[in-house]
């Protein structure tokens, strides 16, 4: 994510010269990141379900198809990855538009 937001600072500082928000650009760049996540978080959902079939031999004491471990470690991907979106889109809101401007 930070690359990709020091990719669009060009972009960035447009949108803010224009008069966007900051409360905008941040939330255009964690929307972004949470897309991104959302799919990885789907695919990876349906291969874990598909691998543990496969795994189900190998394990003793514990269901092959957990659900509480199957929530919890999405919804700790989910924060992480919420975290990780968050600090590159508050560093994006803090360029100067002019700088960005300059930038290519």
């Amino acid at each position: 994510m930070s690359y990709s937001v020091a990719q669009r600072t060009h972009e960035i500082g447009i949108r803010m010269a224009l008069g966007a928000r900051r409360t905008d650009v941040l939330r255009m760049t964690v929307k972004q990141g949470l897309r991104l996540v959302s799919v990885g978080m789907l695919l990876g959902l349906a291969a874990a379900v598909l691998l543990t079939r496969v795994l189900a031999s190998l394990l003793f004491g514990i269901s092959a198809t957990d659900p509480i471990t199957f929530i919890g470690i999405s919804l700790v991907l989910l924060a992480v990855a919420i975290f990780a979106s968050y600090v590159p889109a508050l560093r994006a809101t803090r360029v100067d538009p002019i700088v960005a401007l300059r930038v290519q």
